[in-house]
């Protein structure tokens, strides 16, 4: 079930309606809740939904079992059994096919041979977020940081939370499970703003990623060597914008869903496209998994500490680790080495000059020069995202760099669509705040009026329904 279906309109208003009528009873709510959540990933797959039974069982036990044992031997192997169980199944789903493909390819085999040792499963939606959410708790409980709950149903819950199960954020236990002790009050205003966030999530989603997507983005990529040079430039921004403003819209409806039923999720997306550097990109992208990869990967590897090379190679590991995360292709993998390589070489910068690029009281003009060059690093780096083989990524760039004049121009829509995506990443922030507030203090019918007409927008645009990039993750 995707957020930009109607299946999703009809669906959210019956929780909302029944949720907020079991307030009086923590144990009805959260067990409707659950199934609720449940009733949402089925939709897409009945029988996968046994993997998320399965991991929640598996570590909810190996949380009790470590917090009840003194034995470190004994906990280290229980971590061991929630590292393994999880892992092994992301590793069978996601991993197997390539890496069955990539050592074919490494021995010459035929692909044939390939063909017969892959299998033929499904991707379970959502596995790579919700697979590190469990993880997340196994871990914090192993390192002593919180206490295991003692509650199968909202442990569950907390793995299984239908608003961001599918494309995250990632959250905490210790960020969801407390909210779930809170008595249940209704807050208008909160319901009102989580309601704005979900309309303001579509139109990014509807009317800008899927635009950019339909009129730029998959014609360029789909045949770049018969694209001029300016086109491709433009699709490039075009595809920048579309992932950000695609994966943002998913956080967005998800954070406002969640609060339309009292909890708070935490945002992912700061403004990536105002960095000053690839730190700085990383700490506004994808907020989610990136402090989850520094705090469960890049510490535990030696983080900051040590000489510059060898934190080189723990941000190397680290972003290597990560493309491969977002997707079983080589394609993902040199996406993260170079990221890797790009924070490398801004942390032994540093080191030898003492420049920060990212200190607040740089003059306006070189912090704009390093918000340019940090958007171009960046969108150049999805091109190693959004390309289907390296094939593709060799025909974009020698195209690009030919300067090929256009057969066509730019669609007078993508057009449109990039000036306003650019206006909302580099405009003042204040004004989107000064609107949302204006948006909350209008009468109820006046807020009816608003958004039956973005609805009705949102339908003329919208066509088929994309689906949602970070589906595929």
């Amino acid at each position: 079930m995707a957020f930009n279906s109607i299946h999703f309109m009809l669906f959210f208003p019956v929780v909302l309606a029944v949720y907020w009528s079991l307030r009086r009873s923590a144990v009805l709510r959260v067990a409707f809740l659950l199934l609720a959540s449940y009733y949402f990933y089925m939709s897409w797959n009945v029988l996968y939904a046994g993997l998320i039974l399965g991991s929640t069982a598996l570590d909810f036990f190996v949380a009790k079992g470590m917090y009840t044992t003194d034995n470190s031997r004994r906990r280290r192997v229980l971590l061991i059994a929630s590292l393994a169980g999880n892992l092994g199944i992301l590793l069978v789903f996601k991993y197997y096919n390539f890496f069955v493909d990539s050592v074919a390819a490494s021995l010459g085999l035929s692909t044939n041979v390939a063909a017969s040792a892959r299998h033929s499963l499904l991707l379970p939606v959502g596995i790579s977020f919700y697979t590190f959410q469990s993880l997340s708790y196994t871990i914090d409980v192993y390192r002593g940081r919180i206490r295991p709950t003692s509650s199968f149903l909202k442990f569950a819950l907390f793995v299984s939370f239908f608003p961001q199960l599918v494309a995250g954020p990632i959250v905490r236990a210790s960020q969801f499970l407390p909210q779930l002790e809170r008595r249940a009050r209704f807050d208008d205003r909160a319901a009102e703003a989580g309601l704005a966030r979900i309309i303001g999530g579509l139109f990014k989603k509807i009317c800008i990623a899927d635009v950019l997507g339909a009129t730029l983005v998959d014609p360029a990529f789909g045949n770049p060597s018969a694209c001029g040079s300016w086109t491709l430039l433009m699709a490039m921004y075009g595809y920048a914008f579309q992932i950000y403003y695609d994966f943002s819209a998913y956080s967005d409806i998800a954070i406002g869903a969640a609060k339309m039923m009292g909890f708070d999720l935490p945002i992912n997306f700061n403004r990536p496209y105002t960095a000053t550097s690839m730190r700085d990109f990383w700490r506004r992208w994808h907020i989610s998994l990136s402090t989850w990869l520094r705090d469960y990967l890049y510490i535990p590897l030696g983080g900051g500490r040590g000489s510059a090379w060898k934190v080189v190679r723990n941000l190397t590991i680290v972003m290597l680790l990560g493309g491969l995360w977002h997707g079983a292709a080589w394609g993902f993998v040199l996406w993260g080495a170079v990221h890797g390589l790009l924070l490398g070489a801004g942390r032994i910068f540093r080191n030898y000059t003492g420049i920060d690029a990212d200190r607040a009281d740089q003059p306006a003009v070189s912090r704009v020069a390093r918000i340019a060059v940090s958007f171009h690093l960046a969108a150049g780096c999805f091109v190693l995202f959004r390309a289907e083989d390296f094939a593709t990524v060799t025909a974009y760039f020698s195209t690009l760099a030919s300067l090929t004049p256009d057969a066509a121009p730019v669609s007078p829509a993508a057009w449109v669509v990039l000036v306003i995506a650019a206006c909302l990443e580099w405009g003042p922030r204040g004004w989107i705040d000064t609107f949302t507030e204006t948006y909350l203090r209008l009468p109820s019918p006046a807020q009816a009026c608003l958004i039956t007409g973005n609805l009705l927008i949102f339908a003329a645009v919208g066509g088929g329904g994309a689906p949602f990039i970070y589906f595929q993750f």
